[in-house]
């Protein structure tokens, strides 16, 4: 199993920064979000194991969060090891990315606030897996 970081690092390196593509850790949150719950939704399984929390500004993994707390973009990283991500999971990240990565971070924290795994729940506590699951079973096309 991958964890967050790892799930991060794919988003991240999807960045062309010469096309002036930049990556907030709001919208780095709102993608890992997004990548979680349709993986909930597509195989019954968690992505990673970190536990995703409702906070004011949309759903977050504390210790990502905590990791890229800084204002700016996170730079791309420096080495990727694309080998640790099966074709499935490639496939649900790429999805994820292709739909949900052209939006801003503040357009990814409008949606977010208007889905019930986060409304649902209150700030503070932690999303559960089975919310995220029972939701984006309604959003996916298997």
């Amino acid at each position: 199993m991958l964890n967050c970081y790892d799930v991060a690092k794919y988003f991240i390196a999807q960045i062309d920064e010469d096309a002036g593509d930049l990556v907030s850790n709001l919208k780095l949150q709102k993608l890992v979000y997004y990548a979680q719950g349709i993986n909930l939704a597509l195989s019954d399984q968690p992505l990673f194991p970190e536990a995703l929390e409702a906070w004011i500004h949309g759903p977050v993994v504390p210790v990502l969060f905590h990791t890229y707390k800084r204002a700016g973009a996170i730079p791309p990283p420096g080495d990727m090891d694309f080998s640790i991500y099966c074709v499935q999971t490639r496939e649900v990240l790429d999805e994820v990315y292709t739909v949900f990565g052209q939006f801003s971070a503040w357009k990814l924290y409008q949606m977010t606030h208007e889905e019930p795994p986060w409304k649902n729940t209150p700030v503070g506590h932690e999303i559960s897996f089975e919310a995220m699951r029972d939701y984006f079973k309604t959003q996916v096309v298997t």
